[in-house]
């Protein structure tokens, strides 16, 4: 790719902090013309990325003084994993158009020499935001560290300074020093004093490991980590916030209160999986609602069931709601992703909330995102029999937002779903989109050419669960034959949703963007994320399409889709 430099003049123009119109482009690193077409089909325009090289997990998002900030680990110098990562640092006044800065906290001292991994940030009293991260020493040894802003008038927060005392966490006895890492966010007790987890592996169980602190500055270990797990491997990335039970507003992090749950959510095994429980501040522990949970089985919830990892969350005070952040992964080669000269990418920010039930999270596309919306189609009573097939045509079906309620059959007709079969991506693998049951498969062929020999197929079909007496629906993402191409990661994922027997639609919501699939089922009560390379130019030949391969009819109620724009700064 041609390093031919273009001017983002443009943001320093129209972006503005405080009144105040920024003018100073010395932190703003030069971004690149966009690629062709056909050396970069599978290169995503609107989900946030960097111009170029390596990006894995996102660190530290928040908002301060009229800006969102998104940090995150990066290799600066290529587009595999190196030894040597840091933390990238891009800014936004809309969650959706990305300036991208110099590079806010990189390995210097003997506490970082190695790398400045992942890590989180607290808004301490008077609006002071700071960071705890974990570096890589001069021994290899995973420890944790703070850092803070140089100058706290500067919106944009392009410098950093480390603190002098570093590192101010160093493995505990029992937890190996490879072992010990990404500090979550901290919140406040009603004594004054901080708390914060940082994952780890002790005695074979994935931990929450506890820290207080008056000052910020000095930590002292916990007896008891906050929580843990069996059978995980290490807990990465946690993450531990309040959500209301009355409403979809957002909950800061050290707030107290009544009508509250908490979210426990921990990394391990390439997915991101939560519990929601009580927190015992007195006791200084967690207390998950169900005890079957954080083990890794088919039965925990995740965010994701997909590919979407290391995920953090923050607490947006200006529009009151909390935004969680996943990375993405690519599902091609290391050769590739030298080739395209990038690999990985942030999914859409994704407002999350209890559901009515208080049993799980919902997740939805930031409002922003509407933003990139352009040519619009309809359809609305539209039915679908048995082998039906119908394109939605009139947009890009490259970059297309699509939202589509179907009416489902009647339920007393449906599959009885066979309870030995309890692993909805086994299922989803076994129960493909061209295989016939009563309801269902009914759903979305995304990123399909025209002769359908490369589809990815998100689809739903619907059982009746007799063991619980209830009716599950089971969503999947079905890569199989997204690509002609060979060695790539054609995973199928599955998910299952529960509805109630009253219950005559189901809605799904994907977002397609070149090489990842983002859908969101029931209104986001189940996500799945996929990456999806395929051979034909996606420009000019990719469709959609929707499709039933039950034999019970299925109208869609309401279908609607737009073109997406490409987003300023990707």
């Amino acid at each position: 790719m041609k390093a031919s430099v273009f001017c983002v003049v443009y943001m320093c123009c129209i972006l503005h902090s405080n009144g105040k119109e920024v003018s100073d482009t010395s932190h703003i690193i030069p971004l690149y013309r966009d690629p062709s077409p056909k050396n970069q089909p599978w290169r995503p325009y609107f989900h946030f990325r960097p111009p170029k090289n390596w990006l894995n997990d996102p660190n530290g998002p928040m908002y301060y003084k009229g800006v969102y900030h998104l940090f995150y680990q990066y290799n600066p110098y290529g587009s595999i994993f190196n030894k040597t990562i840091l933390w990238g640092h891009s800014v936004s006044h809309d969650l959706v158009n990305w300036i991208h800065l110099k590079n806010a906290i990189v390995p210097t001292k003997p506490f970082d020499i190695n790398s400045c991994w992942s890590g989180s940030t607290t808004i301490l009293p008077g609006n002071k935001p700071v960071v705890l991260y974990t570096g890589l020493d001069s021994k290899n040894q995973q420890v944790q560290n703070l850092a803070m802003p140089k100058n706290l008038s500067d919106p944009f927060l392009k410098e950093w300074k480390k603190y002098s005392g570093n590192p101010i966490m160093t493995p505990p006895h029992g937890v190996k020093p490879d072992n010990f890492r990404d500090p979550s966010t901290a919140w406040r007790g009603k004594d004054g004093n901080w708390r914060v987890v940082v994952g780890g592996l002790r005695n074979n169980l994935g931990v929450a490991i506890l820290y207080r602190s008056k000052d910020f500055v000095h930590w002292s270990l916990h007896d008891e980590p906050l929580y843990f797990g069996k059978n995980t491997n290490i807990w990465e990335c946690p993450d531990f916030y309040p959500v209301s039970t009355n409403s979809r507003d957002g909950i800061e992090n050290s707030a107290i209160g009544i009508n509250l749950k908490y979210v426990l959510k921990a990394s391990f095994k390439s997915h991101d999986y939560y519990t929601i429980g009580s927190y015992d501040a007195d006791k200084e522990k967690f207390l998950p609602d169900d005890h079957k949970v954080l083990i890794g089985s088919t039965s925990d919830l995740r965010y994701d069931y997909g590919k979407f990892y290391a995920s953090k969350t923050f607490f947006d005070s200006v529009k009151n709601r909390r935004i969680l952040w996943g990375w993405i992964n690519e599902s091609d080669s290391s050769t590739d992703d030298i080739k395209k000269q990038w690999a990985g990418l942030q999914s859409i920010p994704r407002q999350v909330y209890l559901d009515s039930t208080r049993r799980q999270l919902i997740q939805w596309p930031v409002k922003e995102t509407e933003k990139l919306r352009e040519k619009h189609v309809s359809y609305f009573g539209k039915k679908l029999k048995r082998e039906s097939l119908f394109e939605v045509s009139g947009i890009t079906a490259s970059q297309v937002d699509i939202e589509v309620s179907f009416m489902l059959p009647k339920l007393e007709e449906v599959e009885v779903l066979d309870p030995k079969r309890n692993d909805p991506q086994l299922l989803c693998s076994a129960k493909t989109s061209s295989v016939i049951g009563g309801a269902g498969p009914f759903g979305l062929l995304l990123m399909a050419s025209r002769d359908l020999t490369e589809q990815t197929a998100v689809f739903f079909r619907v059982f009746k669960d007799n063991h619980n007496h209830q009716f599950v629906v089971l969503m999947c993402s079905d890569q199989r034959r997204s690509s002609l191409r060979q060695g790539i990661d054609k995973t199928t994922y599955g998910a299952f949703i529960y509805i109630n027997h009253k219950d005559k639609m189901i809605s799904l919501r994907s977002l397609v963007d070149n090489s990842v699939i983002e859908s969101f089922g029931a209104e986001g009560r189940a996500c799945i994320t996929a990456r999806v390379y395929p051979k034909f130019s996606v420009y000019n030949e990719a469709h959609v399409y929707a499709f039933n391969n039950g034999s019970l009819d299925v109208v869609i109620r309401r279908l609607d889709a737009w073109s997406m724009k490409k987003a300023k700064g990707n």
